[in-house]
């Protein structure tokens, strides 16, 4: 019987590698990665305005929302496995249209640049918050720790840039969720906050903001591109080209056969492991990094819901500081500050990463990492610069990133249902239908939001 993706012969070459490889949790790291993007201050400032404002009325969204991106996360993550590719790498090579394939890397790149601002933004808020910082040289010192936590991507490799962003998550959800414990939420409100329902325009506005930073276009781009850099081939296997589950010689017109041709040797053999366990593995890696952010973003509004509703200014972040300093004490308050500035700085690094896997992808080419971190920075520091609202600037652009979320998710539940694209690993019928499902609430979500802004509802 022929060899195939789920199940690799005991008889091959790399027994010996397979026997040695490290056992499940050693194959947990990327989804933690991308989780982070979940944990970005554009989370923590639409989540706290909601609570602030609204009170327990949004914790339906926060749930659902982390419903929904525990779904898309798991897909993206599969593509970049069972293919080798990336999302962009996927789309850059269906898109045939060179002018389509450019209009949809620039509306991916003015997401990745509005996730930026998000980043940058929270970064330099702590900074202030912490050390009295200007908010400007906050934005910059926050971008330049970012190049080096790309560097040390680029130079020492995935696995040790995992352990320095999961450092920095584990800091971000001890800072956002200690004044919960200290300061706990009713019980019966935040069962009453689990009935989907709205109050008015605003509430909409910021419902679409949560979900706009709960699921992150640019986490769908990123995290398919961790999961193959994670689990790429050994570099013996440098001179040949991905395609499929399998790997073929470079310039070979079977690269782009569809997966079920046959071909040798396959991914899972050139990795020393197979596709189903690394399936298997990232099931568990998603639920891990969807049950941290989850629960983080929930602490965060339940904590303004409980101690800021109704106090003037605290739908701003330096607002909250000033009253959780006030009202819970400088413990609390300070967590917030730390939390928050290691959210920016982690947040800022995976944004940066995808957005060059979206013009590698796309466009074909690679620009040095300082002169993209540069240009992507600058509409950044420039709303610092002119003294541009900072909560009301986060909040904006979770709104942009919104409306890139059909972008990305409608090709990848295409995509991962694709038969030619996955061949056997495939979406099953009702993973599918979740997924056109989440798609078709979003993109609903999304038009609502714009009928009412452009009408002045």
């Amino acid at each position: 019987m022929p060899k195939t993706a789920e199940d690799v012969s005991t008889q091959t070459p790399l027994q010996s590698r397979r026997l040695s490889m490290p056992r499940l949790a050693w194959l947990i790291g990327p989804a933690l990665v991308a989780g982070v993007a979940y944990l970005d201050p554009g989370n923590v400032a639409s989540n706290m305005t909601a609570g602030a404002r609204y009170g327990y009325l949004l914790v339906w969204v926060v749930v659902l929302g982390n419903i929904m991106a525990w779904l898309i996360q798991y897909l993206s993550a599969k593509l970049g496995i069972v293919t080798g590719r990336s999302l962009p790498e996927t789309l850059g090579r269906r898109i045939g249209n060179r002018w389509g394939r450019r209009a949809y890397w620039l509306q991916a790149e003015l997401v990745a640049m509005a996730t930026d601002i998000a980043e940058v933004i929270g970064g330099a808020v702590a900074l202030n918050l912490l050390f009295g910082i200007p908010l400007l040289w906050g934005g910059v010192i926050t971008g330049t720790v970012s190049i080096a936590l790309l560097l040390i991507q680029s130079r020492r490799g995935p696995r040790t840039f995992e352990f320095v962003v999961i450092g920095l998550l584990a800091i971000i959800a001890i800072g956002f969720s200690f004044g919960v414990f200290v300061a706990p939420p009713d019980g019966a409100s935040v069962v009453a906050g689990l009935v989907p329902r709205f109050e008015g325009t605003d509430s909409v506005l910021l419902a679409a903001s949560i979900l706009g930073a709960t699921i992150m276009p640019h986490a769908i781009y990123a995290h398919s591109a961790l999961a193959r850099d994670r689990f790429a081939p050994a570099p013996a296997t440098s001179g040949v080209a991905l395609g499929g589950d399998r790997l073929v010689p470079r310039g070979s017109r079977a690269a782009d056969a569809p997966i079920g041709a046959p071909a040798d040797p396959t991914l899972a053999e050139l990795r020393g492991i197979s596709t189903r366990r690394l399936l298997r593995a990232t099931k568990w890696d998603v639920t891990i990094a969807m049950l941290i952010a989850g629960t983080v973003n929930l602490c965060i509004l339940l904590l303004a819901a409980a101690n800021l509703a109704g106090v003037p200014g605290t739908d701003s972040l330096e607002g909250a500081y000033a009253a959780l300093y006030a009202g819970l004490g400088p413990l609390v308050a300070t967590l917030f500050a730390v939390g928050l500035l290691a959210s920016g700085l982690a947040s800022t690094s995976v944004g940066a990463y995808a957005g060059a896997e979206i013009m590698h992808g796309l466009l074909h080419i690679r620009v040095p990492l300082l002169a993209r971190r540069l240009v992507t920075l600058i509409p950044a520091l420039a709303i610092l610069a002119v003294g541009f609202d900072p909560t009301l600037a986060l909040v904006l652009s979770q709104v942009v990133l919104s409306f890139g979320i059909p972008f990305a998710l409608i090709p990848l539940v295409a995509l991962t249902a694709n038969r030619d694209v996955l061949g056997g690993y495939r979406n099953r019928v009702w993973t599918t239908i979740a997924g056109v499902a989440a798609s078709v609430f979003l993109i609903a979500l999304n038009g609502v939001l714009l009928y009412l802004v452009l009408t002045g509802a």
